[in-house]
């Protein structure tokens, strides 16, 4: 428990230095190679943010951003896995879907604007497929690598045993998949973040990408920095919270043993 301290404690000493040194910065108008003199405050921000914090905007913007990325998220994340397995162990989805998908796979997804701008009827529809372009891929990819190394004697054996193609896709395919799945959940959730508040700022109304931009437009400095406070918060909450979902998931994967700091020791449990 002392470790565990001690690790939060420098943690969080970590932090409150890069702040220290953010204030003492720009409280000097220091001038060197990077220009801070006009660079906003630790305290004008915090100031800014109260602010924020008392009026309606900044909750309807949070509401809209959250309700944007966690449709397209959520869409992506069943539609990913199901595509990933059908790639990885059938040989006509592999032949008829894949090629498409590697066309498509490189354009950023933020260069979709256009496209959805023109397919879709609504803005709101549009930045939600952007989103969900986003995170489609990484999820495809990690789940269609996942299957493909999973050891066939795990499958075999369940064959052996008189199972059917289905019984071997719920007891060995995806409980066996799910750490390479959840690794792609992890790297879909920060693409899709970067990318829906990108289309905030081109194309939204409302968000927390769009009221950003605004803030720039206007010379609102510290809204600016709110606004990318915000999005960090907002980046880093999802994704510990698909780590602990994960964690719960594969509970029954043996685990290597971690001390206060992070690093493995020697002993495994189950």
């Amino acid at each position: 428990m002392r470790r565990i301290w001690a690790s939060r404690l420098l943690r969080a000493s970590s932090l409150a230095a890069a702040l220290g040194l953010w204030q003492l910065l720009t409280a000097l108008d220091v001038n060197l190679w990077l220009r801070f003199a006009q660079f906003p405050t630790v305290l004008d921000v915090a100031d800014r943010f109260r602010d924020r914090l008392a009026g309606g905007d900044y909750w309807r913007d949070l509401a809209d951003s959250l309700t944007r990325i966690l449709t397209g998220f959520a869409l992506a994340a069943v539609l990913g896995i199901a595509v990933g397995v059908a790639l990885a162990r059938s040989r006509v989805a592999s032949d008829v879907i894949r090629p498409v998908l590697e066309v498509i796979r490189p354009i950023p997804a933020i260069a979709l604007v256009p496209v959805a701008i023109l397919l879709f009827p609504t803005n709101e529809q549009g930045i939600v497929a952007i989103t969900f372009a986003a995170a489609f891929f990484p999820v495809t990819v990690a789940t269609r690598h996942a299957v493909r190394a999973l050891a066939p004697v795990w499958e075999e054996a369940v064959l052996t045993m008189g199972g059917g193609r289905w019984r071997v896709l719920w007891s060995v395919v995806l409980p066996g998949a799910l750490p390479g799945v959840f690794s792609g959940l992890s790297v879909g959730i920060g693409v899709a973040w970067i990318c829906v508040i990108a289309a905030e700022m081109i194309s939204g109304e409302f968000g927390v990408g769009y009221r950003t931009w605004q803030d720039y437009t206007l010379l609102d400095y510290p809204g600016v920095l709110v606004g990318m406070v915000t999005i960090g918060v907002l980046g880093w909450a999802t994704s510990a919270a698909i780590e602990v979902l994960g964690r719960r998931l594969t509970g029954w994967l043996p685990r290597t043993e971690h001390d206060g700091y992070g690093h493995p020791t020697k002993g495994v449990r189950a």
